[in-house]
């Protein structure tokens, strides 16, 4: 006879699994699941789009300290990109021939502040936070990715505008929650 302690482990160990493989599957059909507060939570599939000032995108940071240290801290999770980071999900927020300033008062681009943009001086542990400055037109391939729902993302704030290179896919919501929580960092 089964104890009840080892049904409920089989019963985890199964649930695990099965989430793991569902996971795979999923990304294999070309859907994400977002479980940050960057974006509303929930899922996404890849399309064949270009990307464009509002899309929401999936991208692979560059390989840079900022983000070496980011991994470390914790604040994006390490994974399959060059430099063993994982993919994040942002959106679109300025493209080749904005305008882009960002400073200690937070974003703008084309002369509109974005709200919560003002950059952090630090995490919720205190550890300080790198503080990204830019005044430019964005150049060809240039993008700035930033989350416009957390105040507390980490995203270009922290680690400047991405290159085109480093975007994998456009994603389009499929089924989203806007929980509203508010984490630092991702």
């Amino acid at each position: 006879m089964k104890t009840p302690l080892r049904i409920i482990t089989v019963l985890v160990l199964a649930l695990s699994i099965g989430l793991f493989v569902l996971s795979i599957l999923f990304r294999i059909g070309g859907f994400y699941i977002n479980t940050t507060s960057s974006l509303p939570v929930g899922l996404y599939r890849i399309v064949d789009e270009p990307v464009t000032k509002g899309a929401y995108v999936a991208f692979c940071p560059p390989q840079r300290d900022v983000f070496d240290w980011a991994v470390v801290r914790g604040y994006i999770n390490p994974g399959d990109c060059p430099g063993g980071y994982g993919q994040l999900l942002k959106r679109v927020h300025a493209v080749a021939g904005d305008t882009v300033l960002i400073d200690e008062t937070g974003i703008t681009v084309n002369g509109q502040l974005f709200p919560n943009s003002i950059p952090m001086r630090a995490d919720a542990y205190g550890a300080s936070l790198p503080q990204y400055r830019l005044d430019a037109v964005l150049g060809e391939s240039k993008y700035l990715l930033l989350s416009d729902l957390n105040p507390h993302s980490f995203d270009a704030r922290y680690f400047g505008v991405i290159d085109r290179a480093q975007i994998v896919h456009v994603v389009h919501p499929i089924i989203t929650f806007n929980l509203q929580k508010e984490e630092l960092l991702p």
